[in-house]
């Protein structure tokens, strides 16, 4: 009965997902620099934090904020300053030795699961275009008759989804090769990554409400 709809909400979601953003940016980072399971953590993360937006979006909290110059503004600017300091902080990245094939397993064990966690968390969490995107999935493209629990349905398989995504670009990025390659760019890498999680901040600091 709610198959069209599950459709239409999974293609969006699709493409909305697929798109290069703040939450690729950080997987790939952590995959890159940490490895396979800080990735993979980090994707988790991502994952979690659909749960945030769908729980305030069937709360209808998400239109309380999206109504709100103060909260949004306030919301906005918490997930600008946490990419400009992840960003800033990569952008201090110093050279190094390139890392032998040893060494890229022993960094791998560098970051722990709670802190990759937290990474991907914190930056899908508060992201307040994450917010328009969810607010208007459950307002205009689900139908407000449909059952909570079919809308609480799309909510776990938008997490699930989500989670699964991010994990095979973990997996892709995580792969020695790709790593080893990574690695030697050296320093130039972290610079790099910072460098758009920098304009990544910078661009969603001026974010609308529209």
């Amino acid at each position: 009965m709610y198959a069209a709809e599950f459709l239409t909400v999974a293609l969006i979601h699709l493409l909305a997902v697929a798109s290069p953003g703040p939450d690729f940016a950080v997987v790939v980072r952590e995959s890159v620099t940490h490895g396979r399971r800080a990735g993979t953590w980090t994707a988790l993360g991502v994952g979690s934090a659909i749960f945030l937006h769908v729980g305030y979006s069937l709360l209808g909290i998400g239109l309380i904020v999206s109504q709100s110059i103060v909260l949004f503004n306030a919301l906005k600017w918490a997930a600008a300053a946490y990419l400009l300091y992840i960003g800033f902080k990569a952008l201090r990245a110093q050279p190094a030795k390139p890392a032998a094939e040893g060494e890229l397993h022993r960094e791998a064990g560098e970051r722990t699961p709670r802190g990759a966690f937290t990474a991907g968390f914190v930056t899908n969490g508060l992201n307040p275009k994450a917010t328009l995107f969810f607010l208007s999935l459950f307002t205009v493209v689900i139908n407000p008759h449909t059952p909570l629990a079919v809308q609480a349905g799309y909510g776990v398989y938008l997490a699930v989804a989500t989670a699964l995504w991010f994990c095979m670009v973990a997996m892709l990025f995580s792969q020695q090769r790709v790593r080893a390659g990574f690695a030697r760019m050296g320093h130039w890498f972290d610079r790099t990554m910072g460098a758009v999680l920098i304009a990544i901040g910078v661009k969603l600091a001026f974010t609308s409400m529209k």
